[in-house]
This record gives C-alpha cells, sequence and structure tokens, in this order.
C-alpha cells in the first residue's frame, strides 16, 4: 500500500470543482453573512464574541488530541493578550499561553508570510518545558525519527493498528520547503479550498515530534482569516472539528492511503466548516443577549461589584446563584451580597428562582 506522499505526483493534489461549487458557495454565503452581522456589533460587543470565539478554539483544539486546559485560564490569557478589559488577571500556565500565542499570531497576522521561524516559534510556545507530558521530545525543530519512523497508532500493546506512517525525517526540509512556497503564493486557488488542502498536505508532511494537529488547526485559521479578509475570528473551526472529531480521522486516514485526488476530503472539510459557521449563532446569540442587557440598563445605577457578578450570570454562570456565591465571586461579606441582591431585586434585574431548595437562588429576570 502506497501513502498519498509515495504517489508519483505528490503534491500535485487534483479536485473535482463540480462537486464541491455548490458546498463552497453555501459557506462563502455564510461567511459573508456573519461578517455582515458583525459589522452592526459595537467594538465593545465586537470584542466579547471575538473572545468567546477565540476561547473555544484554543480549548477545542487542544481537546481534539486529548489535552483539557483551563477555560478560565484561556479566556484570562487571550484577553490579556489582546488588551481586554473584562478578561480578569487569572494566572495561566506556559503551555496555554503558548497555544494562546499562536492562535493569536495565526489570525491576527494572518496575511504575513508563513516561515520556517514562525512555525518553530509556535512549536516551541506549545511545549515550553521541552515535553509531551513526561516525555522529552525535540521542540523548536522538525522531528528527527531517532526512535524510528513517525507512526499514528492505536489500539493495546501488541495489536497495534497503524494508521499512517509519517515521511521520513529526511525529507522533512525539502518538503516543508515546498508547503511554504506553495502557502505562501498568491494563485487561483479559492482561499477556502487553500485552507482545506494546507491543512490535509501539513498533518501528512508531519515535521513535528507531537502538535501537528494544532499547528495544522492554526494554520486552517489562518487561512480562513484570509479569505474573510478579516483579523477578527467569529467562528471556530477547532470547535466543529472536536465535534465531528470520528469523521475527521476517518476521512484523513482514507484520503493519506488514498491517491492525489482529495475531492472527498474538501468536500468534508467544506461541511464542517459550514457546520461550524452555523454553530457559531450559538457565541452570537449569548453576546447579543448580554449587549441588549446592558443596553437597557444602560441608565440603571449598578455598582462594580454587582456589575461583575451580573457579567459572570450573563457569560453563563455554574451552579446556582446564592447569597453566600454572591459574597465569594464578589469578595464582600454575605450582608453586603444580601443588600447588592436585595437591590437588584428592586430594579427588576433579578427574581428569586421558583425552583426552591434549602438555599434561597437567584437568577436574571430577562
Amino acid at each position: 500500500m502506497l501513502y498519498i506522499y509515495q504517489r508519483e505526483n505528490w503534491p500535485d493534489f487534483t479536485w473535482d470543482n463540480d462537486k464541491l461549487v455548490n458546498l463552497l458557495s453555501d459557506a462563502r454565503n455564510l461567511q459573508g453573512r456573519l461578517i455582515g452581522k458583525m459589522e452592526f456589533l459595537g467594538f465593545e460587543w465586537r470584542d466579547e464574541a471575538l473572545l468567546e470565539t477565540l476561547t473555544l478554539d484554543v480549548l477545542k483544539s487542544a481537546e481534539t488530541e486529548g489535552e483539557l486546559l483551563n477555560p478560565v485560564q484561556v479566556r484570562s490569557s487571550i484577553a490579556q493578550r489582546l488588551g481586554m478589559e473584562f478578561g480578569g488577571t487569572t494566572m495561566s500556565d506556559r503551555n496555554v499561553d503558548g497555544m494562546v500565542e499562536m492562535m493569536i499570531d495565526a489570525t491576527k497576522n494572518c496575511f504575513k508570510p508563513l516561515t520556517t521561524e514562525r512555525l518553530f516559534d509556535w512549536h516551541a510556545g506549545l511545549f515550553p518545558t521541552g515535553r509531551s507530558g513526561i516525555i522529552k521530545i525535540t521542540v523548536g525543530e522538525w522531528r528527527k525519527d531517532t526512535l524510528g519512523q513517525m507512526q499514528v497508532v492505536s489500539g493495546a500493546a501488541g495489536r497495534e493498528k497503524i494508521h499512517f506512517q509519517a515521511p521520513d525525517a529526511s525529507l522533512i526540509e525539502v518538503e516543508m520547503s515546498r508547503f511554504l512556497k506553495w502557502f505562501n503564493e498568491e494563485n487561483q486557488t479559492d482561499l477556502v479550498i487553500k485552507a482545506a488542502i494546507a491543512h490535509l498536505w501539513f498533518v501528512t508532511i508531519h515535521p513535528f515530534q507531537d502538535g501537528n494537529g494544532r499547528i495544522a488547526r492554526a494554520l486552517t485559521d489562518m487561512l480562513l482569516a484570509r479569505s474573510d479578509r478579516s483579523t477578527q475570528r467569529f467562528y471556530s473551526m477547532s470547535a466543529q472539528i472536536r465535534i465531528e472529531r470520528k469523521e475527521y480521522y476517518e476521512i484523513l486516514e482514507k484520503t493519506q492511503k488514498g491517491d492525489l485526488d482529495i475531492t472527498e476530503w474538501i468536500k468534508w472539510f467544506l461541511n464542517c466548516l459550514i457546520n461550524a459557521l452555523k454553530a457559531t449563532e450559538n457565541v452570537l446569540a449569548r453576546v447579543l443577549l448580554k449587549a441588549d442587557f446592558w443596553n437597557r440598563h444602560a441608565k440603571t445605577i449598578i455598582n462594580e461589584r454587582q456589575k461583575k457578578v451580573l457579567n459572570k450570570l450573563l457569560d453563563g454562570f455554574e451552579g446556582k446563584l446564592t447569597s453566600m456565591r454572591w459574597a465569594k465571586t464578589a469578595k464582600c461579606s454575605k450582608d453586603t451580597a444580601i443588600r447588592d441582591i436585595n437591590d437588584l431585586i428592586n430594579k427588576d434585574i433579578l427574581q428569586k428562582d421558583s425552583a426552591g431548595g434549602r438555599s434561597t437562588n437567584y437568577v436574571l429576570k430577562i
């Protein structure tokens, strides 16, 4: 069996435009409608939507590789790097910061050339300790294959299934030189199609010992940002890939074991993109709800403690809001918390939760 990179004309990919034109049109239409919606939001709420999307993007890209990052750390790290006041000052781990910096650089600087040095910087940021878990890896340079050829394997020891075997390490420099030249040059290929090709091409070369999937998704976002003509991201391809993870790995393996006609891969990619664009409605709904709430209460006198807790409620407060949890969140006494709560009840902003229970709970009166 030959892998795709072992085919005679690699990497001269082909695809059937007739089978893709409707999907590409749908994706482009949804992209345009989303950008149009965002233009009607003020800067503050656009930043809020951007923060929501980037947080989701970072969390789900890492989660696809089995790494669970702290959502509060991720949100705070993004907010600090984008100069957003509402992100908080939570200290974040170095690997969280590295992931965040890569995703922001890929999109905020999407029109800058992709270089070997830039990729090495991203990789070093993903693995600041020089280890993947407890395993020491080659960081900030191409993989060496000192322990044998790179393989994607599943199954128990002795019953392993090889899903993919990457090109030999000795070929990486030449392969990546060709990839970077193609990535940076302008051609007639639609940028959304180019994003699909870049993702497949990069993970097939598999140039790093670890982190290839996360970097491939950053490159995907980079080209999608170019296709949107916007350095701000309002939809998350990584989050949708996480949802469709099983199908993603299946079509990836099938394509890497096939020929150079990658129509089916691009078709899957476009469907995934369309689903990602549709899913962003949920993120926007929360942001628009928050914007509407504060617009309605623009002239209402609300103190800083109350604003802090109300924003947490609007962001999706986990669990029940009691006077004790209010005090803990706002860093105040229980008596102060009760006064804050009663004040908001009188202003028709909060109400007692009809569900009841041992303690009195409060919910927003939307």
